[in-house]
């Protein structure tokens, strides 16, 4: 794909869904882009992001865009479990904004500020 902006902010979420889904049509990916299929590859491609950090220091991970090289991977996998979230979404017909939205709602309701000193930061995604 082409790198492609749209004003100072660039493409909106729906605009990158489109492209996705344009760029399977012109290949005759949409049998293959099924609900099971989409989730296993947002997996894999999670792993592959976690590979990246797997035997880094937490310093080490903390500076980790601060090599060009890991940096550039980081980005790459970033955009990976991004594009396949995003066609996964597509194909269930989920809104991820709202279900992000709704989602964090609900966590503000069951971990409310006041208990800030419990531990962790845990399911964040709940």
């Amino acid at each position: 794909m082409s790198e492609q902006t749209n004003g100072p902010a660039g493409p909106t979420l729906g605009e990158l869904q489109q492209r996705l889904t344009d760029f399977a049509a012109a290949r005759d990916w949409q049998p293959f882009h099924t609900p099971k299929n989409l989730a296993a590859a947002l997996s894999v491609e999670a792993g592959e992001l976690l590979e990246i950090f797997q035997w880094l220091t937490p310093e080490q991970a903390a500076s980790v865009m601060a090599e060009p090289d890991r940096a550039h991977r980081v980005r790459d996998e970033v955009a990976d479990v991004l594009a396949y979230l995003l066609q996964f979404c597509t194909v269930l017909g989920v809104d991820p904004l709202t279900a992000l939205a709704a989602k964090i709602e609900r966590n503000e309701l069951r971990f409310p500020a006041a208990d800030r000193g419990r531990r962790g930061g845990g399911d964040q995604a709940g």
